[in-house]
């Protein structure tokens, strides 16, 4: 059984990370959210619940490439490189984009959203996406504060402004896993979002709470096992042996899993000892 992909539970009902369906933004979030993993064994994908409560019991095998899933059939990849081969990874190149189209057709005709995000304490990102995801994007990717502060009639113009914004001196276009994980527990420096905001009109602001109740940072792990205290962003937040560690979802696909949980040591947090 291989972790072939995974999934955050951004917004009530089934989980939408590709944006198939479309959503209200969400001003606000409050308590814990779900997510789960895509499970892959002789061709068959299945979704492995691991929302807020639930017991993960897996150990980590093997890892490789996870393959591809081609309408709803795995196939598999027995190449060494993980999470994907060179034949199996996929860059999505709007990502990428500044404004000068690297598709052989632009398709970006709908409207656009351009938003400032804050995740603890003062890293401050400046992003785009399709006006009616943007309450969804800022949950995957875990922010903590936002704001919508443009509106664009297509792609093309947004991400020029975006590139524009982001070779200043105080934003970033893109925040990496591990900066995150380091304001885990901590508090947004509302000095530094609020003097942001003064530079612009927002349209509306936002302000997220995942439920995790941290009292400090957890701990980075790559782990299936313990109890999922819940997600922000493509992490998984998980309590086991009195500590709490902090899995970046990606990093767990391509694993296979296994029934054994190994006893190994884990790095403690302070809060395993009692304070």
């Amino acid at each position: 059984m291989q972790v072939v992909g995974y999934e955050t539970d951004v917004a009530s009902g089934s989980p939408d990370a590709d944006g198939d369906s479309e959503r209200d933004p969400i001003p606000e979030a409050d308590g814990p959210i779900g997510g789960g993993l895509y499970v892959a064994s002789g061709g068959t994908v299945d979704f492995v619940d691991a929302g807020p409560g639930t017991e993960l019991a897996f150990g980590l095998g093997e890892r490789r490439c996870a393959g591809t899933v081609h309408e709803g059939d795995h196939i598999a990849c027995d190449a060494a490189d993980a999470p994907y081969c060179d034949d199996h990874s996929h860059v999505w190149v709007c990502a990428r984009c500044t404004g000068t189209c690297l598709k052989d057709e632009m398709d970006c005709h709908e409207t656009h959203a351009m938003y400032l995000a804050a995740f603890a304490p003062d890293v401050l990102k400046v992003g785009v996406t399709k006006e009616w995801r943007l309450g969804t994007r800022l949950r995957e990717q875990g922010a903590d504060r936002a704001a919508h502060i443009r509106t664009f009639p297509n792609g093309r113009i947004a991400r020029e402004v975006e590139a524009e914004l982001a070779a200043g001196d105080h934003l970033v276009d893109r925040v990496r896993v591990p900066t995150k994980l380091d304001g885990f527990g901590r508090a947004v420096d509302e000095a530094a979002w609020e003097a942001l905001l003064d530079r612009f009109d927002p349209i509306e602001r936002y302000e997220f709470d995942y439920g995790l109740d941290l009292d400090e940072r957890p701990v980075a792990e790559t782990m299936a096992a313990g109890t999922v205290r819940g997600w922000k962003g493509r992490v998984i937040v998980l309590d086991r042996g009195g500590s709490t560690y902090a899995v970046d979802a990606r990093d767990l696909v391509g694993y296979e899993l296994t029934d054994a949980v190994p006893e190994r040591e884990l790095q403690s947090s302070l809060g395993a000892f009692g304070g």
